[in-house]
C-alpha cells in the first residue's frame, strides 16, 4: 500500500512548480523524543464515508475511499461539496484543492482502495473498483497527472477485479488485490505494469488468496507481498513473502510465520527494515505488528497486541500504526480493555511511545483508522490519518484528520492529589501522574497553603495505562498544624494543567499506631481510603502501588475501621471496585489484609489478584471472598480451587479484620485476630496482574456467591511480600482500637472588622477582614466549639487564616489573638460599638507576608478548653502600622478560613 522511500524520500518538494530542496523544521523539542508529531488534531475537511487510502505529493494529500461528499470541519466555514470517492487537500490547511476527480462505475459501488505517487511526484496512481475517472474509461487502475489533475488516457491496463494495494518504483507500478488477470494476462492477485503505458510486465507472483499490501525495498531489488494467501508461486508462505522485483520469483517465504487465522493488511519500509500490520479472526490470532530487517529478511521484533492493525507508517525511527488495539498484556502493557486506535513505537522495539491521539470505531466494520501518510512542507510536517472513524480526540471528525509536528498546545490532565500525615514530623503528598497525549515526561510543582512558589518540583514519566503514583514528603511542618497542597503538571512545551483540588492534612501530635505497625511489618501496598478525590487511591507504602476507582465507589465513609483521622470506602455490590494501577506479580510468600463491614446476603469478592483491570479477569485467585451466608473463603488456584472457609458468617454490620497468608508452610486464614483455618498448600497460579478490592471474577469457585461484587464498606487494605505471623495479625487487630488523636476543624460562624476611619460603618458582609494598630482596624471571629470526644482532652488548637490577593495584604507586624469579653454581632458591630477585648494574648500570628497564603497561630489550649461545647469569640489586634488583609468566611477564596483546628487525644 505504501511506496518505498529510498533516495527520493530524502528530497522534499517546494510548493512552487518543480523540484527543490527546502529546509525542514527540527523535531519539536516539546515532544518526548523520538515522537515527531503532537496529538493535537487540526481542523480538516471531512468525508461522509470511509477513507481507505492516502498518498501525498508537493504539499498535497490525496484521499480515496467510499464517499460522495466532503464538508468543512466541525464549526468551520464553507459548504459541503461533491467528492466522488476522491478528494485532494492542502496538507497544511486541511482544505480541498482545486483538483476534483470522480471515480465511478456502471454497476455496483465504486471505491478507491489504494493510492501511490511516483518517485518524481508527478503521477498519482489509484486502484480500487471503478470504471471511469471524470468520464475517462479505466478498469480499476488509473494514472493521474498531478499538475493538471487529469487522468492519463495512455495508461489503461485492464484489471477486472478490485485493486487493494499499490507501490511504485522507477518505471513500474506493482498492484495487488482480488484479480486473476491483468490486461488479459493471467496474474493471480499480484502483477506489475509499466508506469507510463500500463502494459503488463513479465512479473509473476501468483498467490491463492487476495493480496492486501505491497511495498518495494529501497534498493528496488525486491517486492514485499502481504495478504490473505497461503501459497506464493506454489510455495508455502502464509500472508507474507519477498519476491524478485523483475521476475516475481520467490526470494523469501514465511511458512508458519504468521498464524493461519491472521493476514497482513499493511506494509511499509524504511532504510533498514520493513513492517507488517496484521489482522486476525478468532482465538489465538496475531493482530499486531512485525519488524523485519532488510539485510536478512529476518524478524527484528514482533508486537503481539490484540486489535487488528490496518496501517503502518515508519517515520524518523518511529513506527506509527492505526489499529483498535485493546490488549497489549502480552508485551507487558495495557490489559484487555478500551481500544487505542493510534499508537507509536520505536522501529527498534515494541515499547509504546508517548503519542496517543485517538478516534472512535466509526462506521462500516467499526475499525476506526485505516490509512496513514506523512506530508512534509516548508513550514511543518503532518501526519494524516484516514478511515471510518467519526470522532477524533472525543470531538466530531469523520474520515480524515491530521496532526502537525508543532506547535504542541495540549496541556496535561490535572493531577489527582491526596495528603496524609502519620506522625508529628512530616506530611506525605501523593498524586496520580497526569496524562499528556504527546509528552510522557512531565514536571510537577507542589504548592503549599496557597503559596505562589512551589515547595517541591518532581519529574515523572507516564503513559495512559501506566500513570504511577508520585510523591513529596514535607518535613517543614508543625504538629497540630493543618496544611493544604495543590499540584500542577507541565509538559515540555510549557503547557500547564490547572491546579489540582487542594488536599488538606493536619499533622498529628503523636504517631498513629495502627498504620505505623502496618508499615513496620513491610506492607508493599497499603490503601487507607482517606482520599477525597477520584479516581485516585493513594498508597501509603513505599512501593507507590496506587489504586484506581472504577464506577464511583463512595468515599470517606465513617466511622472507619481504625481509630484516628481515618475514613473507609463504600461499594454498592454492582460494579464498583478499586484496582491497582501497577502491573505486578505475587511472590511465593504473601499476605492479604483488610477490614470490612456489611449486611449483604449476596456475598462478593473483598480482595483478590487478577490479570485484568476494568474488565473481569480471565486469571483470578489469591483472593478472599464472602459467600451468601457471610462466611469467608480464602482461595488459590493450582489447576483446581484450593480453599479455606471460615466456620462463622461475618455479614452482621460490624467491622471485621481478615488476614490471609500463603508461604512455605501453606495457607492460613485469620478473622478478628484469630486463626480460623489452615491448608497445606504452597502453590498458586503464576501470572502478572493487578490487585482488586470490591469485586472481580468468581466464576467456578466453590460456593460462588450471587454477586462477584461486594456490597459494604472496606478499609485499611494491605498486601505484604511476606507471611504475617499470628502475633503480628493479633497486634494489628488490637492496635486498630488503640487511642489516637482526632482532629476537628471549625469554621467561623460569624466574622467582621471595624475601621477607625469609618466609625459608623459595619463590614459584616465584607469578603475581607483587616488588622492594623495605626488608624485602627480590628477583626472579630466567633466559633461554635465542639465538646471533647469521650475520654479525650484538647491537646492543641490553631487559628488558620488566609491573606487576600490585595497587593498590600501581607503584613510584617505580629498580630495578637485575644479573647473577646464584650458582646457583638456580625451585622451590627461598628468601630463605635466594638466589643471589649481581653488583654490576655492566647496566640500570635507572625510572618504573614505573602499574598493568597494560609497562615496559622498556635493557641493556648488552657484558654479554649473551658469553652468547649459552647461559643468562643476571638479578636485579631495589632499595635503596628502595616495592615493585614484576610479573606472572611464570606469569600469563596477563603479555603474555609478563618477556622480553628482542634486536636483531641488521650489525657
Amino acid at each position: 500500500m505504501h511506496r518505498s522511500r529510498g533516495l527520493s524520500a530524502a528530497l522534499v518538494l517546494s510548493t512552487a512548480a518543480g523540484l527543490g530542496l527546502v529546509a525542514l523544521p527540527q523535531p519539536a523539542v516539546a515532544l518526548t523524543a523520538p515522537v515527531a508529531f503532537t496529538a493535537d488534531d487540526l481542523p480538516t475537511w471531512q468525508t461522509n464515508g470511509i477513507v481507505w487510502a492516502l498518498a501525498e505529493a508537493v504539499g498535497t494529500v490525496f484521499a480515496g475511499g467510499t464517499f460522495s461528499q466532503v464538508r468543512p470541519p466541525e464549526g468551520g466555514s464553507g459548504t459541503a461539496q461533491s467528492a466522488v470517492n476522491f478528494v485532494a487537500l492542502d496538507a497544511a490547511t486541511g482544505n480541498p484543492t482545486s483538483c476534483e476527480l470522480s471515480f465511478t462505475v456502471g454497476s455496483g459501488t465504486a471505491t478507491v482502495r489504494a493510492l501511490a505517487v511516483s518517485p518524481d511526484k508527478k503521477t498519482l496512481y489509484a486502484g480500487g473498483y471503478f470504471g471511469a475517472v471524470n468520464g475517462t474509461q479505466v478498469s480499476s487502475l488509473a494514472a493521474i497527472d498531478i499538475a493538471t489533475c487529469t487522468p492519463k488516457a495512455d495508461f489503461h491496463p485492464s484489471v477486472p477485479a478490485t485493486v487493494r494495494a499499490l507501490a511504485v518504483a522507477d518505471d513500474t507500478v506493482y498492484l495487488g488485490g482480488d484479480f486473476s488477470s491483468v490486461g488479459g494476462s493471467a496474474h493471480a492477485r499480484y502483477a506489475a505494469v509499466d508506469a507510463t503505458s500500463g502494459a503488463v510486465k513479465p512479473f509473476q507472483a501468483d498467490v491463492d488468496e487476495p493480496g492486501r499490501a505491497v511495498a518495494v525495498t529501497p534498493d528496488g531489488e525486491n517486492v514485499i507481498l502481504g495478504g490473505d494467501f497461503f501459497t506464493v508461486n506454489g510455495a508455502n508462505s502464509h500472508a507474507l513473502a519477498v519476491v524478485d522485483a523483475t521476475t516475481g520469483d520467490n526470494v523469501r517465504t514465511y511458512p508458519g510465520f504468521i498464524p493461519t487465522n491472521s493476514v497482513v493488511k499493511a506494509l511499509d519500509t524504511d532504510a533498514t527494515g520493513f513492517y507488517t500490520g496484521n489482522e486476525g479472526t478468532g482465538g489465538g490470532v496475531f493482530d499486531g505488528r512485525i519488524a523485519l530487517d532488510l539485510s536478512t529478511f529476518n524478524q527484528r521484533w514482533r508486537d503481539t497486541c490484540l486489535g487488528a492493525t490496518q496501517a503502518v507508517e515508519s517515520y524518523q525511527d518511529v513506527l506509527y500504526s492505526a489499529s483498535h488495539a485493546h490488549d497489549c498484556s502480552s508485551v507487558g502493557e495495557f490489559p484487555d480493555g478500551r481500544r487505542y486506535h493510534l499508537l507509536a513505537e520505536p522501529t527498534t522495539g515494541t515499547n509504546k511511545l508517548g503519542w496517543f491521539p485517538d478516534t472512535n470505531d466509526g462506521l462500516g466494520e467499526g475499525i476506526g483508522p485505516r490509512t496513514m501518510v506523512v506530508s512534509e512542507t516548508s513550514d511543518n510536517k503532518y501526519m494524516w490519518v484516514g478511515g471510518e472513524f467519526t470522532t477524533v480526540n472525543g470531538s466530531a471528525a469523520q474520515g480524515l484528520t491530521r496532526f502537525a509536528a508543532s506547535p504542541d498546545t495540549g496541556a496535561p490532565t490535572v493531577p489527582s492529589v491526596s495528603a496524609e500525615s502519620l506522625k508529628p514530623t512530616e506530611t506525605h503528598v501523593r498524586w496520580r501522574a497526569s496524562l499528556d497525549t504527546d509528552d510522557t515526561k512531565l514536571t510537577y510543582r507542589v504548592y503549599r497553603n496557597g503559596g505562589s512558589t512551589p515547595v517541591s518540583t518532581v519529574d515523572g514519566d507516564s503513559v495512559e495505562w501506566s500513570r504511577p503514583q508520585l510523591s513529596f514528603t514535607d518535613t517543614d511542618v508543625t504538629p497540630g498544624s493543618t496544611y493544604s497542597y495543590r499540584v500542577t503538571a507541565t509538559d515540555g512545551a510549557g503547557n500547564a494543567s490547572a491546579l489540582s483540588a487542594a488536599a488538606t492534612v493536619t499533622v498529628p501530635t503523636s504517631a498513629q499506631k495502627y498504620p505505623a505497625k502496618v508499615l513496620d511489618d513491610g506492607a508493599g501496598l497499603y490503601w487507607r481510603y482517606d482520599d477525597s478525590v477520584t479516581p485516585f487511591v493513594g498508597d501509603t507504602s513505599p512501593a507507590d502501588q496506587s489504586g484506581i476507582h472504577l464506577n464511583g465507589p463512595s468515599l470517606r465513609q465513617t466511622p472507619a475501621a481504625v481509630t484516628g483521622p481515618s475514613t473507609a470506602i463504600g461499594f454498592d455490590g454492582s460494579d464498583q471496585i478499586v484496582y491497582s494501577e501497577k502491573r505486578t506479580t505475587v511472590p511465593s510468600q504473601y499476605s492479604i489484609e483488610t477490614w470490612f463491614k456489611t449486611t449483604t446476603g449476596r456475598g462478593g469478592k473483598l480482595v483478590g489478584f487478577g490479570n485484568n483491570t476494568t474488565r473481569a479477569s480471565g486469571n483470578y485467585d489469591k483472593h478472599v471472598y464472602m459467600r451468601n451466608d457471610g462466611r469467608l473463603v480464602f482461595g488459590v488456584w493450582t489447576g483446581t480451587a484450593r480453599t479455606i472457609t471460615s466456620a462463622n458468617g461475618y455479614n452482621d454490620g460490624s467491622w471485621h479484620h481478615v488476614v490471609a497468608t500463603q508461604g512455605s508452610s501453606g495457607m492460613a486464614l485469620y478473622v478478628d485476630g484469630n486463626q480460623v483455618g489452615t491448608l497445606a498448600e504452597t502453590n498458586n497460579q503464576s501470572y502478572s496482574g493487578y490487585w482488586h478490592v470490591g469485586g472481580d471474577n468468581l466464576n467456578g469457585w466453590p460456593n460462588q456467591p450471587s454477586s462477584s461484587h461486594f456490597a459494604g464498606q472496606i478499609d485499611e487494605t494491605a498486601i505484604y511480600p511476606s507471611v504475617l505471623s499470628a502475633a503480628q495479625v493479633q497486634s494489628h487487630h488490637t492496635l486498630a482500637s488503640a487511642p489516637a488523636d482526632s482532629v476537628q476543624t471549625v469554621r467561623a460562624s460569624d466574622d467582621t472588622y471595624v475601621n477607625a476611619g469609618a466609625t459608623g460603618s459595619n463590614y459584616g458582609t465584607s469578603t475581607s477582614l483587616a488588622v492594623r494598630g495605626s488608624s485602627a482596624y480590628e477583626s472579630y471571629l466567633r466559633f461554635d466549639l465542639p465538646s471533647a470526644p469521650a475520654g479525650t482532652v484538647l491537646k492543641s488548637a490553631r487559628l488558620a487564616v488566609k491573606t487576600t490577593t490585595l497587593s498590600s495584604a501581607g503584613s510584617t507586624d505580629d498580630i495578637s489573638v485575644r479573647p473577646v469579653t464584650g458582646s457583638w454581632t456580625e451585622t451590627g458591630t461598628t468601630y463605635v460599638s466594638r466589643p471589649a477585648v481581653s488583654s490576655t494574648v492566647v496566640g500570635t500570628l507572625s510572618g504573614a507576608t505573602d499574598l493568597s497564603t494560609v497562615y496559622s497561630a498556635t493557641l493556648d489550649t488552657t484558654a479554649l478548653s473551658p469553652a468547649l461545647g459552647g461559643s468562643y469569640d476571638l479578636a485579631l489586634t495589632s499595635t503596628g502600622t502595616d495592615a493585614l488583609w484576610l479573606w472572611s468566611s464570606e469569600a469563596s477564596a477563603a479555603e474555609n478560613t478563618p477556622q480553628l483546628v482542634l486536636t483531641f487525644g488521650a489525657p
